[in-house]
């Protein structure tokens, strides 16, 4: 696993910070910020480098959100964020070439397979299904929204019963939620352009570029009272006053009360939150030794029998003995409650119908993050409801003038990545910088 930093601060610490039982009280550090995900790392960052002290306060053990380098079957693969999407304006393409950490354009592989319930497909439904796909860019390019936000859903509605959910089931491995709950505006105003990789893990990227910040591991912060002169943040350890704080767990985490704010959030805030989801992109990795039954490392494996439960599988990324797979929406959240043993068993299966029956006496242990069961998480990352394209916008305006919300949910056009939250986390800070210390 990476380096932690030796960034822990022991609970004494924490416990010594005066507790606050009424109104938040006079401010005994200047900034904190909640979260050391890509948002919150470079938001400490630019703060920092404005003269500001800022401590981070992280409820995990390790650096890095949801964008997490799992190395815990021996291969590493990115568990969360594995693209540095829109690489010409990321920041992060700029991070990592002062960090000296390569990051080539994407490579797709070794080839493409395509399977209908463990069968090759055939060549005329290939066609078809790419043909359907495409769908979704040309009526995104000609359909004006501007009256009506509707779902993506209902934009492809006209495409008839049977192109419809083919086109539609494209977004759950894109953005791993189903069709009728994404706002078509949203969808429409998000970012493109060239997608870098990083062959030693974007994850790794960055919890390395938080090195030397004050972070503090295990700190679960469960309230914020932001009623007096500052801010009070409490955890399990005790409380923090600040002058401001900065908090960027995922929308699935506000959304679920896992932080209780004193007074509550502001109408126009909750508001914005009831407009945004989290989607359930999820990938699953399983150790593979002994054989490779003929098969290129980077080939792709993709299940698409029924079309609200695609799967597809990466062969041997890297020339590792790895099988990831990939699956979002309803179909990934079903995965991600029945547990790690189940979701193996489901797609030892499935590879079994691909490759073979000596498959299974080669699939080893599972890892699975699933991010929706995640406690830190409760979801891939923000989906705008149909009719809720502004939420973003709102959910992104200071609160009190001492609170901020940041995070890829609040990054517009940038929204859904760890490039858009580290904007956002920075957007965020330059505006407490501009406080008076």
């Amino acid at each position: 696993m990476i380096d932690r930093r030796k960034l822990l601060m022991g609970s004494a610490a924490l416990a010594a910070a005066s507790a606050s039982s009424g109104r938040a009280q006079a401010s005994d550090h200047d900034v904190v910020v909640i979260g050391a995900g890509a948002a919150g790392i470079a938001a400490a960052r630019q703060l920092q480098a404005a003269g500001r002290a800022v401590i981070v306060l992280e409820g995990r053990d390790r650096l890095g959100g949801r964008t997490f380098t799992d190395s815990s079957l021996g291969p590493s693969y990115d568990a969360g964020a594995m693209f540095i999407h829109w690489a010409e304006r990321n920041p992060w393409t700029t991070i990592a070439q002062e960090l000296g950490i390569p990051t080539p354009n994407e490579s797709w592989g070794a080839g493409f397979q395509l399977f209908q319930n463990g069968q090759p497909m055939s060549q005329g439904d290939r066609q078809r299904r790419r043909g359907a796909f495409g769908q979704i860019d040309r009526r995104l390019e000609t359909a004006d929204l501007k009256a009506r936000d509707m779902s993506i859903a209902e934009l492809l509605g006209d495409l008839g019963p049977d192109l419809a959910p083919i086109a539609s089931s494209g977004l759950l491995l894109s953005i791993g939620e189903e069709a009728a709950r994404i706002s078509a505006r949203d969808y429409q105003r998000l970012w493109a352009g060239e997608d870098y990789v990083v062959p030693s893990g974007y994850g790794n990227l960055v919890a390395r570029y938080g090195a030397g910040l004050d972070i503090r591991l295990n700190q679960t912060v469960t309230a914020i009272r932001w009623d007096g002169p500052g801010v009070a943040i409490t955890t399990a350890s005790g409380t923090l006053n600040a002058r401001a704080c900065i908090v960027t767990v995922p929308v699935g985490v506000l959304k679920a009360g896992a932080i209780r704010f004193t007074p509550a959030l502001p109408a126009r805030t909750q508001g914005a939150l009831a407009g945004i989801g989290m989607g359930a992109l999820t990938k699953i990795a399983l150790k593979v030794e002994g054989n490779r039954f003929g098969i290129a490392p980077g080939t792709s494996y993709f299940e698409a029998g029924a079309n609200g439960r695609l799967m597809n599988f990466d062969l041997f990324p890297g020339d590792q003995d790895l099988v990831v797979g990939f699956c979002g929406g309803d179909y990934a959240r079903e995965l991600s409650q029945s547990g790690p043993e189940a979701a193996r068993a489901h797609i030892v299966d499935l590879l079994v119908s691909m490759i073979g029956g000596e498959f299974r006496k080669a699939a080893g242990p599972v890892s699975f993050p699933a991010w929706w069961t995640d406690p830190f998480a409760r979801g891939s990352y923000s989906v705008c409801l149909p009719g809720h394209a502004g939420a973003r916008d709102v959910l992104a305006e200071p609160i009190g003038g001492r609170l901020w919300l940041a995070g890829e949910a609040t990054a517009g056009g940038g929204a859904m990545t760890a490039g858009g939250a580290t904007l956002a986390g920075r957007m965020a800070a330059a505006a407490v910088a501009r406080l008076k210390a």
